[in-house]
This record gives structure tokens, C-alpha cells and sequence, in this order.
């Protein structure tokens, strides 16, 4: 293992700008490159942190083709560092496999403390979070029965992540299969203008939401089955 850090993992905001650390701020400056899931999403953080390191497009589309030749660049002295549009790469995000490959090929990798969605929507929730189990996107087709079928049984908390598109169908799966008075709390836009949580059983929730538009990007953290 290389005694020098040679990639970085640095966390960005989900929303307010302001929930960056000092550290990742220095660490954007001082590498060689930045990594971004999108260079335009990202260039708005930037610029507002007068940071103004090169950047270049690493994304899911494309993770898999650059991820041997970053680590040939790593590997031949370059420090670089991994954004993705919000929070913690790796966590629903670009990041696993290139800190996967930095390990095997015995690069130093550190992934700096920073946003993540699913904090923040866990601990505010009033549900239990001294366990609980993250679960991201559930699979839109193939193997999601068989996902919600398993998960009912599950006795922690549960966290997932959801598009506005897809929220009542998920909720209204979430109570034909662990029962529409199993309760949830719905977090929304976290940290923006418009934050909102919205509490309650399935049933209640599906109905507050059915009675309005629905836009933002969502946490849902789903009660645990009852021993």
C-alpha cells in the first residue's frame, strides 16, 4: 500500500452549497484532476468555491471502459479526486468499482466524512436507527417482486432512495406487501428550499401524496417488521 493518499472519495451537497467541509474544499484544490459524474453539475460547486482544478466525465455509462486507465494514471503519479452530483460517491453513485480496483492494485484511497441523503432522512424520521439496512433504488423490473418479497420479513428500518415518477407506485408496493399500516417516513428536496417530511402509516402517506404534485428526489425510510 502506497503511503501517500493517490485518490480521493469527497463528498458534495445534496442541496445547500454551504454543506461542504473545509477539508474537501482543500483537497479539490490540490489535486491534480477531478473525476465528476457531470461536469456542469459540478462546475456550479466549484466555481462558487473558486476551485478551479481541471475536471473530466466519469459516470456510470462510462465507469466501467475508464476505470483501468485512472488507475494507470494513478498509478504513474497522479492524485485525483471522485465527485458525484450530491452526497458520497459509491452510495447510489459512480465510486464502488474504482475504489475496488485503487484496493486491489494497492492504492491509497481516502473517502472524506460528508452528505449523504439517508442520514439525515434516518435520524429525523422517528423510526429506529440504531439498525437498519440501506437498500438504495429498488430494481425497476427484473427481480423487484422477489426484492419486496424478501424484504418484508426484514425487522430493521429500511431505507430507500425514489424518483418522484415512481413514489406511489413504490409506496402503494411497500403496503400490498408488508400491509398499508406498516409505517414510513418521506423526505424530500433535504436541505433545499422546499424540504418537506411527511410521517405517517402507508396508507396515510399514499394519500397525502396522491392529493399533490409530486416533485423532488425522495428518502423513504420504511418501518421494520415487528418481532
Amino acid at each position: 500500500m502506497e503511503s501517500s493518499t493517490r485518490l480521493y472519495l469527497v463528498p458534495t451537497p445534496i442541496g445547500n452549497l454551504g454543506d461542504i467541509t473545509f477539508r474537501a474544499v482543500e483537497v479539490l484544490k490540490s489535486v491534480d484532476k477531478i473525476l465528476a459524474e457531470d461536469t456542469r453539475t459540478s462546475g456550479v460547486l466549484l466555481k462558487h468555491y473558486g476551485i478551479t482544478t481541471p475536471t473530466e466525465s466519469f459516470h456510470s455509462f462510462n465507469e466501467h471502459k475508464r476505470t483501468e486507465t485512472i488507475i494507470s494514471r494513478i498509478k504513474a503519479g497522479e492524485t485525483l479526486a471522485l465527485i458525484t452530483d450530491a452526497g458520497t460517491p459509491g452510495i447510489s453513485d459512480p465510486g464502488f468499482m474504482l475504489a475496488r480496483a485503487a484496493a486491489d492494485e494497492g492504492i491509497k484511497v481516502e473517502c472524506l466524512p460528508g452528505a449523504t441523503a439517508f442520514v439525515p432522512a434516518l435520524v429525523k424520521s422517528g423510526l429506529p436507527s440504531d439498525k437498519f439496512v440501506f437498500e438504495g433504488f429498488l430494481p425497476h423490473k427484473k427481480g423487484r417482486q422477489t426484492r419486496l418479497e424478501y424484504l418484508k420479513e426484514e425487522p430493521r428500518s429500511m431505507i430507500f432512495y425514489e424518483s418522484p415518477h415512481r413514489l406511489i407506485k413504490t409506496l402503494g408496493q411497500f403496503a400490498e406487501f408488508m400491509g398499508a399500516d406498516r409505517k414510513v417516513s418521506v423526505s424530500r428536496e433535504l436541505t433545499k428550499k422546499f424540504e418537506e417530511t411527511v410521517n405517517g402509516t402507508l396508507e396515510e402517506v399514499i394519500g397525502y401524496f396522491e392529493a399533490k404534485t409530486i416533485k423532488g428526489e425522495f428518502v423513504l425510510i420504511l418501518e421494520g417488521k415487528s418481532k
